[in-house]
C-alpha cells in the first residue's frame, strides 16, 4: 500500500470511515460526499492507482469488486430498482483519488 494514499490510510485504520463491508481483498465504505441517497465506495485493499494500472493478475480482484457491489446492492434493497457503478479513470475521467475504486450509487 502507498503510505500517503487516503484509501490506504482508511484500509489500515489510520483514517476514519463508515464501513459497510470488510473482506480479505475488498472493503466498502460510505462516500464522505454522497451524490445519491446511497453512495458507497468499493475499494481493493491492494493499491492500484487507476484502471490503466491493472494487470492480468488483477482479473479476479476486479471481478470480486463487481460481485461485491451487486451483493451489497441486493442487501440494501436497491438491486431491483436499479443502481449505478462508476469507475473514473485518470484526471480527465474525473478520478481524484489515485487508488482504484468503484462508486455504487442508488436509492433514488
Amino acid at each position: 500500500m502507498e503510505r500517503e494514499c487516503v484509501f490506504c490510510k482508511i484500509i489500515r485504520g489510520e483514517s476514519p470511515a463508515d464501513f459497510v463491508y470488510k473482506g480479505e481483498e475488498i472493503v466498502v465504505f460510505k462516500d464522505i460526499r454522497p451524490e445519491a441517497p446511497i453512495h458507497l465506495l468499493v475499494v481493493p485493499r491492494k493499491h492500484i492507482p487507476t484502471v490503466n494500472d491493472l494487470t492480468e493478475e488483477d482479473r479476479l480482484l476486479v471481478g470480486e469488486m463487481f460481485l461485491k457491489a451487486r451483493a451489497i446492492a441486493q442487501r440494501l434493497g436497491i438491486a431491483e430498482r436499479g443502481y449505478r457503478l462508476i469507475l473514473n479513470v485518470e484526471r480527465g475521467g474525473g478520478q481524484i483519488i489515485f487508488h482504484l475504486h468503484m462508486h455504487l450509487l442508488g436509492g433514488w
